[in-house]
C-alpha cells in the first residue's frame, strides 16, 4: 500500500505509487527524479515532509505547485497564471 494526497490535501490508500513527488512545507511538487529533491532527501531534512501524487492534476488541485527544476516548462506556465490574477 502506498499513501498519497488526494486533491482535497488529505492522505488515502492506494494500490499504486505516485508518479510526483512534492514536499509539504513548500508546497511544490515534481518528478521523483528531480535532482534539487534528490539532493535535499540526501541531505536528510526534506523526507519528513515529502508527499506523494498520482498525477498533476492531484497535485495543483491539492494547492501544490510544478518545480521550477524538474518542470520548467510547467512553472513557467504557473508563474504566469500567478501573476496574471
Amino acid at each position: 500500500m502506498f499513501t498519497l494526497l488526494g486533491p482535497d490535501g488529505k492522505p488515502h490508500a492506494s494500490l499504486t505509487p505516485g508518479t510526483l513527488g512534492g514536499h509539504r512545507g513548500g508546497k511544490l511538487y515534481g518528478r521523483l527524479d528531480c535532482r534539487a529533491a534528490l539532493r535535499a532527501i540526501a541531505r536528510g531534512g526534506y523526507v519528513k515532509s515529502r508527499v506523494f501524487f498520482a498525477d498533476e492534476a492531484t497535485a495543483v488541485a491539492a494547492g501544490y505547485r510544478p518545480c521550477a527544476v524538474c518542470m520548467p516548462q510547467e512553472y513557467a506556465a504557473w508563474r504566469k497564471a500567478w501573476r496574471d490574477k
